[in-house]
């Protein structure tokens, strides 16, 4: 039998889910299946991830545009089986490539549900729209991460059915993972990992911890982006800036979560919440608003924390979990993902649908 070639394509190896999900596809698919390489359009200083089993190029490109030629010539090269993408202006490009390697399957790994990021300036022009509706029909598959990505591209997108399929983020750090109950100290740890965006709602959650009045906890916020400088006024404003700590991303968040109380997740939209999967499979529960996208795949409320509809209902359960911060059992928290998300399970699938191709 011979293997699969498959040509992963992604902006970046920079901390995010989408990085980590493709970095861990390339290096872990059976080799005995498939030959797997990872071109990367950015700078190698800018990685956080590595893919050590898989061949990795560089592009160093500070923008996607400028890659065009070298990628062309990299696939007539290379003539793999399958193309592989993940973040939408990335897939735009790959499914334009598609008209000109009319032999090569090429996949595409939806990275958000995209109507709702429109109100966040992402894709929200007509344009981008019209463009999603016109070439992602050109792939062969369209990985969704959630079943509300999937029914978003079907409904305002026009993408059919049988040209897409549901495939959940894994949990990849598995042998890492240290199931513990932290000691509850004097103050009540709350921690969020995630880029600093307007989309991720860090706002509300600033704000409920204040309305709280509780006066012992404390709020850890790991990630960077735009929204930083806005953050730390409102912290200001809201006079808790001795209870919340901002830290640039580390290489250490696993130890972070467990070491935390409570993860809470403001977010407006999200595609596949991979921080909140992580906090879930060391045993640490979450609050997290009820939004599109994957987190009420997730999130089982009652049994590995609870899903809120309003800001009202998040500033009661912080109050509620402030007079019994161990109301959920670790252990079956971390049970409610670590099988269904297992990284063997998402490998699975992902190998049945390529040796499909």
């Amino acid at each position: 039998m011979n293997k699969k070639k498959i040509l992963f394509v992604i902006p970046s190896l920079r901390a995010g889910g989408a990085e980590r999900v493709i970095s861990f596809l390339a290096d872990n698919l059976d080799s005995k299946y498939f030959d797997c390489k990872l071109v990367i359009i950015g700078y190698v200083k800018d990685s956080v991830y590595k893919a050590n089993n898989s061949s990795t190029i560089y592009l160093n490109k500070p923008r996607l545009i400028f890659s065009f030629f070298t990628l062309i010539k990299i696939i007539r090269n290379d003539r793999p089986d399958i193309v592989f993408s993940s973040i939408s202006h990335v897939n735009l490009l790959m499914a334009v490539f598609s008209f000109f390697f009319l032999k090569v399957s090429f996949v595409a790994r939806e990275a958000s549900v995209l109507t709702a990021m429109m109100s966040f300036g992402s894709f929200k022009s007509k344009l981008s729209q019209k463009l999603i509706s016109y070439l992602y029909p050109r792939f062969s598959k369209i990985i969704c991460q959630s079943s509300d990505m999937k029914k978003d591209l079907l409904t305002n997108f026009f993408i059919p059915e049988e040209n897409m399929v549901v495939i959940n983020n894994p949990i990849t750090n598995e042998t890492k993972f240290v199931t513990k109950q932290p000691s509850i100290e004097k103050d009540l740890k709350f921690i969020t990992v995630g880029r600093l965006s307007a989309e991720k709602g860090y706002q509300r959650i600033l704000k409920g911890l204040a309305n709280s009045n509780l006066s012992n906890f404390q709020y850890t916020v790991i990630g960077s982006g735009a929204l930083k400088n806005q953050l730390l006024d409102l912290v200001s404003k809201l006079k808790i800036q001795d209870k919340v700590i901002f830290i640039e991303y580390t290489g250490e968040v696993l130890k972070y979560l467990s070491n935390s109380d409570f993860f809470l997740q403001g977010s407006f939209v999200e595609g596949f919440p991979n921080a909140l999967l992580e906090s879930l499979s060391v045993g640490t529960p979450a609050i997290a608003f009820n939004c599109p996208g994957g987190t009420k795949e997730i999130l089982m409320h009652g049994v590995n924390g609870y899903l809120v509809s309003d800001e009202m209902e998040f500033m009661e359960r912080i109050i509620e979990i402030s007079s019994n911060p161990t109301i959920f059992n670790r252990k079956v928290v971390r049970e409610s993902v670590i099988s269904k998300f297992s990284a063997k399970e998402i490998l699975k699938k992902y190998s049945e649908l390529f040796l499909k191709m």
